[in-house]
């Protein structure tokens, strides 16, 4: 069984920089992607960026773009959320998600607790 752990959270001033991680434990599947998404008071979840383990390419959305970087040590299951240039609109919960595959077929899910980043103006 797959347990992802999220750090790195804290408060921040407008224009900072955080690094948030995901650890995981009971990983084994060679094909996946790792993905992080936010989520603010009254508001839906939404795409931050991911990382697919078959070819180590990258997603980002458009709000986090040129911003943000995600990178992946595959051999100690660590995932880490680089974010520079922090605005007030990037506080949120933040959550790692792991979707494991098996050929194109999801196989299941896996989701951190969150971790609380607040960017004051």
């Amino acid at each position: 069984q797959v347990h992802l752990v999220e750090s790195g959270g804290g408060l921040v001033q407008a224009g900072g920089s955080l690094r948030l991680s995901c650890a995981a434990s009971g990983f084994t599947s060679k094909y996946y992607t790792i993905g992080w998404y936010r989520q603010a008071p009254g508001k839906e979840r939404e795409d931050v960026g991911c990382i697919s383990s078959n070819d180590d390419s990258t997603y980002y959305a458009d709000s986090v773009k040129g911003r943000f970087t995600i990178s992946l040590d595959k051999v100690n299951h660590t995932v880490d959320l680089q974010m520079d240039s922090l605005k007030a609109e990037d506080t949120a919960v933040y959550y790692c998600n792991a979707r494991i595959f098996q050929g194109l077929s999801i196989l299941h899910d896996y989701w951190g607790q969150g971790t609380q980043v607040t960017v004051s103006e």
